[in-house]
């Protein structure tokens, strides 16, 4: 019954033989390359046509916001629409061919606009110099690894990884370890999440002021010169604990991600069979054994995603740098020697070819963590 509705359907375009000959299959690849093409690109022109009309007019700010959003989204919604019942009109084999390519293009089309699109041209911009008119091929990337401020940057997001990320995650394991075996578990568990709900910028403001020079402002430096006597230290800033201010900056992040990590091995960890537990512990296995032998074999696939996000983030880490020196003082990271290049110096082609860095450092570390869900559940 559903070949005959298929046939019937497809009367003007004919149903083809079970197996398709090689005339069939080249119209089927060309309709799917078509579809493909057509629904991403029928979408940009027409949510484009919307979003320039409506930038152009006259009307209150919150009514072209409303109607933008209703535009947006209705007129995505509208054309996947039109194209899922355009699909439907085919048999029951073209459909499962075709279908695919109508929702996914949109997707790599997004993908390439705004990803693969953007690194070419910005690896484009790392060839030339400072004005993007001479060509200088790899003198941006000589420079990049020659250059001293970039040594600095490098040692420093290294020291983000060591201290920032092990720390996060080592601690997150804890709480959730110890919590655990509490009974104010969620009371523990709200407080150590709570940070998570204010932005990087948002906390960098308050540690501005927890380091502040003055004790009347600053609680370190009432706490030090309360106990000790002595003069306030400028703890961003001061040259004799260079570069090791640093790490003023990384507990920020430490004090943020610290219940990310929390949650997720908290999760991991209920997700482990209690009866395997408690069958360890009556064989006489004591708390560090069960920890060590059992625990971590189990939410292996969590550590190492959860790690790996935590390194990626450290990487790309530049707010609390840029709120809380300016990337000065010796604790410039790579982002803040990027922006620092590209917008203040006015020197693209340096600045592009710091991204690009900066993206192929992190591209190792997308692939393995990648790679970790592909071949084992993390969760």
């Amino acid at each position: 019954m559903e070949k005959q509705a298929d046939a019937q359907i497809l009367a003007p375009i004919g149903e083809g033989p079970k197996r398709p000959g090689p005339g069939e299959w080249l119209v089927t690849n060309i309709l799917r390359i078509l579809l493909a093409l057509i629904v991403p690109i029928g979408t940009f022109i027409v949510l484009y046509a919307g979003f320039v009309f409506l930038r152009d007019a006259n009307a209150p700010k919150i009514v072209v916001a409303v109607i933008a959003i209703v535009w947006g989204v209705g007129g995505v919604a509208l054309l996947y629409t039109v194209s899922n019942w355009l699909v439907e009109h085919f048999n029951s084999q073209w459909r499962a061919r075709i279908l695919p390519f109508v929702f996914v293009g949109p997707a790599l089309a997004i993908l390439f606009w705004y990803l693969a699109f953007p690194t070419v041209r910005t690896f484009w911009a790392s060839l030339f110099d400072a004005s993007g008119a001479q060509f200088v091929g790899l003198q941006n990337y000589v420079e990049v690894f020659t250059n001293r401020n970039m040594f600095t940057a490098f040692r420093n997001n290294l020291m983000w990884i060591l201290f920032g990320a092990s720390i996060c995650v080592i601690s997150g394991l804890l709480v959730a370890v110890l919590a655990d075996r509490t009974r104010w578990e969620t009371a523990a568990k709200i407080m150590i999440f709570m940070p998570m709900a204010i932005s990087m910028v948002g906390a960098s403001i308050i540690f501005n002021m927890i380091y502040a020079v003055s004790p009347d402002i600053g609680l370190l430096n009432a706490i030090y010169t309360g106990i000790t006597g002595n003069q306030p230290i400028a703890w961003k800033a001061a040259a004799e604990i260079q570069p090791w201010n640093n790490l003023f900056l990384i507990f920020v992040m430490i004090w943020l991600q610290t219940g990310y990590a929390m949650v997720l091995f908290s999760a991991a960890i209920k997700g482990i069979p209690g009866e395997i537990l408690e069958a360890a512990r009556v064989d006489g296995a004591n708390e560090l054994t069960v920890f060590f032998q059992i625990m971590l074999p189990s939410i292996r696939g969590t550590i190492i995603t959860v790690s790996t996000t935590v390194v990626i983030f450290t990487l790309k880490i530049f707010d609390v740098v840029w709120v809380m020196t300016g990337g000065q003082f010796n604790t410039q990271v790579i982002a803040t020697q990027f922006y620092r290049e590209y917008f203040t110096a006015a020197n693209a082609g340096l600045g592009s070819a710091i991204a690009i860095v900066l993206l192929i450092l992190v591209i190792p570390v997308m692939i393995y963590n990648i790679r970790g869900f592909n071949e084992r559940q993390a969760f």
